[in-house]
């Protein structure tokens, strides 16, 4: 399980990592709300612990952004001092999913991020995963590196197949006859449709996913081969 670590008290991080990264756990540490940001962007983490009181950016802002203006919906566990009702009713409504009080038992932070992990993955027979991208089968949910991807519904189609197929190459006229059938409309729709694909999936992030194969079709994988 990879995990990002938000919290600015250097002997409570020393503390976790030498109990987590025990139990397999890889763990990236940020002391402060921006620093923390930046590495959620970048990175695909399975959990987030985060400290409500950090500099730069406090955890309920940070929680906030991350659900609200990121889409990113890693799950949070919020570490905290305080331990009152309206407190924890605070963090949950920043979008905060678990919540522990300070000071803690590193069993029960174990438990509670296993326990997130689990339940973030329990639709896992209905997910499709080709390197950092995500469809669910089901919600027809889109995440790629952990953060929501908006496709419309006929670029779910194509995806859902793609990703099916993947790493193999989906020829053009497979994908048609899933949008259109035999009532297939004039001129190159479909390159229409794919284009617009790859500024979902493609186009924010550093590395394609999606390939031409010329003449013949579509595919998507990791590699480009």
């Amino acid at each position: 399980m990879r995990a990002l670590i938000v919290e600015d008290n250097r002997d409570i991080c020393a503390n976790i990592a030498a109990y987590l990264e025990k139990l397999g756990y890889v763990l990236d540490f940020a002391h402060d709300g921006v620093t923390a940001m930046n590495l959620a962007l970048a990175n695909p983490f399975d959990v987030i612990v985060l400290d409500l009181m950090i500099p730069r950016m406090d955890g309920l802002t940070f929680c906030q952004r991350l659900r609200a203006d990121a889409q990113i919906e890693t799950p949070v566990l919020m570490l905290t001092a305080r331990d009152t009702l309206d407190d924890r009713l605070k963090g949950f409504d920043a979008g905060a999913d678990d919540y522990l009080v300070k000071p803690f038992a590193l069993q029960e932070l174990h438990a509670r991020l296993r326990a997130l992990y689990k339940r973030s993955h329990r639709n896992g027979d209905n997910l499709l995963t080709v390197g950092d991208l995500t469809l669910n089968r089901s919600t027809l949910q889109v995440h790629r590196a952990g953060r929501r991807v908006e496709i419309n519904p006929a670029g779910i189609k194509l995806l859902r197949r793609l990703m099916e197929e993947s790493p193999a190459v989906v020829d053009r006229d497979a994908l048609e006859t899933l949008l259109w059938a035999d009532e297939r409309p004039d001129g190159d729709a479909l390159r229409s449709h794919m284009y617009k694909l790859r500024q979902a999936i493609d186009r924010p992030f550093d590395r394609p996913l999606i390939h031409t194969v010329h003449r013949i079709g579509y595919r998507i994988a990791e590699d480009d081969q």
